[in-house]
């Protein structure tokens, strides 16, 4: 919607700053980083449904009591010739420590500690989001933008839906998505279901931040190849919609949107990179909240010292290496990272757990790093346990144990069960397709959408 501005004038975008609910984030913050070059959106999804009504609520598993926490979070790093747009995801269980502050609910006063970054939002609204994002990222936010359920749906549907294709059929019972294989047009409630799924297969949060960058890729191509942004009447139409159900910062309205739009005319999907912070462990356990996202230290600070700098995360790999600098391996259907396992020693061979686990690990598979005696003490064959709604995690891990055994275990859950055997000699790398470039895994939008 940005970029609509240019091609339209300052008409269309008359009033519509009025419509914005408002909300202050960066109210007496002090000891804020220094700015870099560039522009810091940080773009967060509630899971408000105060506005949705009772039957979208069924239609599309909209029920319980809402957290009031952010469900996504995003940096938009827009680059400062307005050529380029970086969107980092954030996983919403990270591992966080909030300043010093004052609950909004209870008006205790807190010194800072840890929680998961999504509850940032329930004790303390935009301000202290914004607060813990700058003081774990080391960038300097410009601007806030907040979306619930009901503008996302309302906005997604004004554009006139989105296109996504799925190589394979995507199902999730929890929030009702049932998606076959191939291209499918999805309104703004269906668009809801696809970005909230976190169980279509063992890939959790990591898969659901995936699909949301991917849709992202969807909405800029739908956007920009529609020729909505440069009809001043349907523009009008798509930023009313979008800026009467969102909240902003003061600073973030139409004269903004104009000036952003003014040099992004030419931006399209290949316009845009996306990426996920670099995790370094993802069951980090923390006493009262329980298990977090711990990110990579050294990974993601360099890579938000890329946004800093206004440098592109898409720089290709060296030749001869994948995304994350490792030789490439036997291509599987999903990504080690994406895939939990727990180990058993199966032997009664010492130590040979760890060293399953460890080389796992090392592939890029999200072991539990604290592998369990189990078995019958005499396993030849090494056995990979698996439950049968997460088929496909589980050839892609046997890929990586060639001879082992694969056995269906009915209710077994996400995380795959690995028992060593005598046979295990060592673990053969492999990775998905090639999805992202860099050292980043960063996948441009004209990556994302359909062919």
């Amino acid at each position: 919607m940005l970029s609509g501005a240019g091609g339209v004038g300052h008409a269309v975008v008359t009033g519509l700053d009025g419509g914005i609910g408002r909300v202050d984030p960066f109210k007496d913050m002090k000891n804020r980083p220094q700015a870099g070059h560039g522009t810091n959106i940080l773009l967060v999804g509630t899971d408000g449904r105060d506005k949705v009504t009772p039957e979208e609520k069924e239609k599309y598993r909209l029920g319980g009591a809402p957290c009031h926490c952010t469900d996504t979070m995003m940096i938009v790093h827009v680059s400062s010739d307005r050529s380029r747009a970086s969107v980092v995801s954030i996983p919403r269980d990270s591992y966080a420590e909030v300043p010093e502050h004052t609950d909004q609910n209870t008006g205790e006063h807190h010194n800072q500690h840890p929680v998961k970054i999504n509850a940032a939002y329930a004790e303390g609204g935009p301000a202290l989001t914004v607060r813990t994002v700058e003081h774990m990222t080391g960038l300097k936010m410009d601007h806030y933008l907040e979306v619930d359920f009901t503008s996302f749906m309302k906005t997604v549907d004004v554009l006139g839906g989105v296109q996504i294709c799925t190589a394979r059929p995507m199902k999730d019972s929890y929030s009702g998505l049932d998606l076959p294989a191939g291209t499918h047009h999805l309104d703004g409630g269906q668009a809801l279901q696809y970005v909230r799924s976190r169980h279509t297969d063992g890939s959790a949060d990591l898969g659901r931040m995936q699909r949301q960058q991917k849709f992202m890729a969807a909405l800029i191509h739908e956007a920009t190849g529609s020729g909505v942004l440069m009809n001043p009447v349907r523009f009008r139409e798509v930023a009313s919609t979008l800026l009467s159900s969102v909240r902003a910062d003061q600073g973030f309205g139409a004269e903004e949107i104009l000036s952003l739009g003014r040099t992004m005319r030419g931006f399209s999907p290949a316009s845009s990179e996306f990426a996920t912070v670099p995790i370094g462990q993802m069951s980090f356990p923390v006493k009262g909240i329980g298990s977090t996202v711990k990110w990579d230290p050294v990974k993601s600070r360099k890579l938000f010292m890329e946004l800093r700098e206004d440098r592109p995360l898409a720089r290709p790999a060296a030749r001869g290496q994948d995304a994350k600098g490792r030789p490439p391996g036997a291509t599987v259907e999903v990504a080690p990272d994406r895939i939990r396992v727990q180990v058993y020693n199966g032997t009664r061979t010492d130590g040979l757990g760890r060293r399953v686990d460890d080389a796992l690990r090392a592939t890029g598979f999200r072991t539990t790093g604290k592998p369990l005696a189990g078995g019958p003490g005499d396993l030849h064959r090494t056995l990979v346990e698996y439950d049968p709604r997460w088929d496909r995690s589980a050839r892609s891990l046997a890929a990586a144990l060639p001879g082992s055994d694969l056995r269906p275990v009915k209710g077994l859950g996400p995380v795959m069960k690995v028992t060593a055997g005598t046979d295990f000699t060592a673990v053969r790398p492999v990775r998905a397709e090639a999805r992202g470039a860099g050292e980043f895994d960063t996948v441009t939008g004209d990556q994302a959408v359909c062919p």
